[in-house]
């Protein structure tokens, strides 16, 4: 009944959305060949709110096209009255809500904004500090304090060390710095002297020579800087400066920021466990 249409996805939260956002979007990513509208409609807080939501949904059903209606809503009131659409509901919440709270005996808080909201604040003042010390510390802006970093990405310009370094900080707390690699970094295989003595924190970046210039070329056209002669001659280096120091190395040509973050998470985790 889809095939060749563009079909309608709503996110529905009584919080942000994000949750239901990366949840349903992992379930959609394996339709590969359909087309999606998306809609994010957060802070349904009232069951006044989830009403009017209803409204537009079923107005969509009354076009002619089922939509896709994923839910994380915490809020009783407000997950009860948007299941009354006539849309399909897909409700993350209810479905694993129901199943842990039977399996500890006890009902759950069911109030909305735990993750994303403020909640625990001493973690969310973390999050925050991370975030003004990964700033601070963005394409080598600054060294003060470097030592405190727990986390030092390195890379040539553009390989992706920033949206990487911010995720790590917003989503994880994680204090990251990023060290651009500049030509004369690329002289010798020895690191640049700020990160010298934090080896054991910094993890490489490399990407492909086509997809660098590519990126370069959208800030710079028809420079040196972008041409696919110097990527490729800053990426050996790169890699032989990493094999040299035997720092553990991310390809960022084929993984989403996600992928990235989580590898390095797990090479963090790792060595916790080996030194515990």
């Amino acid at each position: 009944m889809y095939a060749g249409d563009t079909i309608p996805v709503f996110f529905l939260s009584d919080s942000t959305g994000i949750s239901a956002e990366t949840m349903g979007n992992a379930l959609l990513l394996h339709f590969p060949d359909h087309r999606f509208e998306r809609t994010l409609i957060p802070f349904i807080t009232t069951p006044d709110d989830a009403r009017e939501v209803v409204r537009r949904i079923d107005a969509t059903m009354d076009r002619g096209m089922t939509p896709l209606v994923f839910v994380t809503a915490a809020l009783d009131d407000v997950r009860h009255e948007l299941q009354r659409t006539r849309a399909p509901v897909i409700d993350f919440f209810d479905m694993h809500m129901q199943q842990v709270e039977s399996i500890l005996g006890t009902r759950g808080a069911r109030t909305p904004a735990r993750l994303h909201g403020v909640g625990d604040v001493k973690r969310y003042n973390a999050r925050m500090q991370a975030v003004e010390y990964a700033i601070e510390h963005d394409d080598g802006q600054s060294v003060r304090t470097l030592d405190k970093a727990e986390v030092i990405l390195v890379a040539p310009s553009r390989c992706g060390k920033t949206p990487t370094t911010m995720y790590l900080a917003l989503q994880h707390g994680l204090r990251v710095a990023n060290y651009p690699l500049v030509d004369e970094d690329l002289v010798s295989t020895d690191l640049p002297r700020p990160i010298l003595h934090l080896q054991d924190r910094c993890f490489g970046i490399i990407t492909t020579a086509a997809r660098l210039s590519a990126v370069r070329t959208e800030r710079r056209p028809d420079s040196t800087y972008a041409s696919l002669r110097q990527c490729a001659y800053e990426l050996k280096r790169a890699e032989e400066l990493y094999r040299t120091h035997d720092l553990p190395v991310i390809d960022s040509s084929a993984k989403s920021v996600e992928e990235m973050s989580t590898l390095i998470l797990q090479v963090l985790a790792r060595r916790a466990h080996r030194h515990d």
